[in-house]
Formats: structure tokens, sequence, C-alpha cells
């Protein structure tokens, strides 16, 4: 997939999803859906492996000629920073930072992202500017999909309804995707979440925080459409899980990661093959996400204990799923009950999983 922090460097003409992104959940995801090569009944696009050495000898143009799908590009246009860092000052975390993000766009067959600069330049333009500057002179969109409730535009005055107008000007046509809920979803059904969303509830990147910040696991992941997960390369620590039987490995995570509530978890394992970015072999553990009270500890620091594994991890990049939150962090008054209680988590994991 190709990625830009430029215009002048994307891939055109264009199919636009516009919108923040965070996450890319199950509202995001019909969000998407318009512009991508297999919805309806449109011929595929180039595969994204093709577009690079196809790019020198693209000249298209908006002169109102008939554009084959197979030369327009499925983009996701999102902001950087996102806007609320932006307009707080304030550092913000991100339910799926940089890399993640184009993982999983890629997944969906987005074949490109293009991150629009969110600076004063651009909180400057008017709906009318944005639409005439970004869109149509520099993305050449030929089609656009929003959320029903994307806002843009300086103090973001513009609406999808609004968005829908001036574009119709230029001949574009923009799909208006109607929220998705949690009743879309029929989640207040789940037997594993602690407390029941209203079945009206948008699903959104906040509630989606919200949710994993009480250590609702399930439910989260029922929003996202996928297990939460963490990928991180696995560093060095105090090695004193290996002193009670149960080594972790120690992941250092991107620093604009959310990160859920504190505690153990049941996850699943991947370790992740750099060249390909494909996730390979699928282990079972338990996964610590706390500061180490037993062991004294200051910094926050996600580790994995996986089953079974005995080989050397360190420098390795590892996706790891949440599946089941199993217990908030405590402190324990020795090493002996700590390790007792280690014991008890890997019992209810595996009890989870079925082994």
């Amino acid at each position: 997939m190709w990625v830009t922090s430029s215009t002048e460097l994307a891939l055109t003409p264009t199919a636009v999803a516009l919108g923040k992104f965070d996450g890319v959940h199950r509202g995001h995801q019909r969000v998407i859906q318009p512009i991508l090569p297999s919805f309806g009944s449109r011929k595929a696009f180039q595969c994204p492996s093709e577009i690079l050495s196809e790019q020198l000898h693209l000249s298209p143009s908006l002169s109102g000629s008939p554009i084959p799908y197979s030369s327009i590009y499925s983009t996701v246009v999102t902001f950087d920073p996102h806007p609320q860092e932006y307009f707080t000052g304030q550092p913000r975390t991100l339910l799926t930072p940089l890399d993640e993000k184009v993982q999983q766009l890629r997944s969906l067959g987005v074949q490109q992202l293009v991150l629009l600069p969110f600076d004063k330049q651009l909180c400057a333009l008017t709906p009318e500017e944005f639409v005439e500057k970004i869109l149509v002179e520099q993305l050449q969109a030929v089609q656009i999909s929003v959320g029903q409730d994307f806002r843009f535009g300086s103090k973001r005055t513009g609406t999808a309804q609004d968005l829908q107008t001036i574009a119709a000007k230029y001949g574009i046509p923009v799909t208006i995707v109607p929220l998705e809920t949690c009743q879309d979803l029929q989640a207040t059904k789940s037997t594993n979440s602690k407390q029941a969303l209203t079945p009206n509830a948008r699903i959104s990147s906040s509630l989606i925080r919200e949710i994993l910040t009480r250590g609702d696991i399930s439910h989260a992941n029922e929003l996202l459409g996928r297990p939460y997960t963490l990928i991180g390369t696995v560093i060095k620590g105090r090695q004193l899980g290996r002193t009670i039987g149960f080594p972790t490995a120690n992941l250092q995570l991107p620093k604009d990661k959310f990160l859920p509530q504190k505690g153990v978890y049941a996850v699943r394992v991947f370790i992740i093959d750099e060249p390909s970015a494909v996730p390979l072999n699928n282990y079972l553990g338990v996964m610590n996400i706390g500061h180490r009270p037993t062991l004294n500890g200051t910094q926050l620091s996600p580790e994995v204990h996986i089953f079974n594994w005995c080989g050397d991890l360190y420098g390795k990049k590892l996706a790891v799923q949440l599946e089941k939150f199993l217990r908030p962090e405590q402190k324990f008054p020795h090493l002996e009950a700590l390790k007792t209680q280690i014991q008890l988590d890997c019992d209810a994991a595996k009890a989870f999983f079925g082994c």
C-alpha cells in the first residue's frame, strides 16, 4: 500500500474515504467499503504491487472522459496529527498507531493512505476550499465516502450533506454511510461483557477506548471486528520471570499506543516475519499490563508468557491479541504468592481457549 503525507505524491485519480479512522473499527470499515475494488459490480483495481511500476505511465485528467476503474486508486484520507492532539497541544494515544493502521487498511484492500498534515493552513480552509483544493485539484477524486457524522472545513462548519452538495458541482458522487450502532451487532447479547452497552450507542473510537479502559475486552473486540492487538519488539527486562518458572517477553510498544486496563489477559501471540510483515505461528499465553507492584516496578511494562515456548525472542516483533480479561493488577506479599497466582492465570487462560 502506498502511504504519503504529500498530496503531490498521491496516486491519482482516487476513490476516497474521508475520516480519522483511529481503530479501523466496524463503523470505519463500512465507510471504507464503498471505495474498495470489490464493492458492487466494479471491476477489480490494479493490485498494489503494480501501482508504483505503472505510476510513471499514468496521466489521469479531469477532462470528463470516462476513467476505467482499473486505474482508480482506493484511498483513505485522514489527518496527522490527530485533530484533537492539534487543538489541545497534548499527545494522544491511538488505538491504531500508523504502522498498525497501515496494516489494517491493507488487509481491507485499500491501496493508498494519504495523511493530510493537520496544520493552520488546513484548518483555515472553508468547506468549499477543502473540496476544490484537496479533493478535486490535488487528489482528483472521482468518488467519496464519509460517515453520517463527518465534519470538515474551518471550525468544522461543513457537514456530510454539505460535502455531497459541493462535490456534486464537480460531478463527484458522495456516499454518506449511516452510523453503525451496537444494536446492529446485537452487542448487548454478549455473555462475556461486564456491562451491557446502550443498543443505539454509536460505534466510535472514543467508545472503544472507554470500554478498553474498564477491561471489557470482549465488547471492545466486538466493536472493532477483531481482537485488540499490541504489536511490539521484545526487549530485555529484569529476567525475574524465569526464576519463578514463568519466563516473559517484555514488549516495547509504540509510544502512542493506547493501553487497556492494567491487569492480566488471555492472549494469542504471533511472531511477525519482518520482511513480509506477515504474522507467523499461533501461540497461546497470558499477558500482564502493569507496573509489577510485587517487584516494586515503577515503569508500565507489557509482558507476555507464552505457553510451551523455549526459544529466544529477543529482537523479534510480536503481535499479541487480547482475547479475555482475567483479573486486574494486584500486589502480592511475596514471590511465592505471585507464582501461585500466575499459575492460576495460566489455568484460566487455558480453560478459556479449551486446551
